[in-house]
């Protein structure tokens, strides 16, 4: 049984106790929370696809950990212009487990 569902404008495919990487969520750790955007659910050889999302259904996680990615570095530069620019960006995430997928 596996999950597709959306965080932080992104899609994810989740299965029950899988640890998975999203963009950072303004919770505190160990804490538990509740996503409703579920795009389909596929419990074999049930298949729910949601127009848009499913009403009913929900996937329970536990935030685990909040951190930050290694820096990637910008530059941009024109030659024989006197112009070189250097911006370092490091992406914010939120490491969560998937408790439970409920269907309707």
């Amino acid at each position: 049984m596996y999950a597709v569902f959306q965080a932080g404008g992104k899609q994810h495919r989740v299965v029950k106790n899988q640890i998975i990487r999203i963009e950072k969520l303004n919770i505190l750790v160990d804490k538990i929370i509740e996503f409703n955007q579920i795009i389909m659910i596929v419990n074999h050889p049930k298949i729910q696809i949601g127009n848009p999302f499913l009403i009913k259904s929900k996937i329970i996680a536990k935030i685990i950990a909040h951190g930050r990615y290694n820096k990637i570095m910008i530059i941009k530069f024109n030659r024989r212009k006197h112009y070189r620019k250097h911006i370092g960006h490091h992406q914010l995430f939120t490491d969560i487990k998937i408790s439970d997928i409920v269907e309707n």
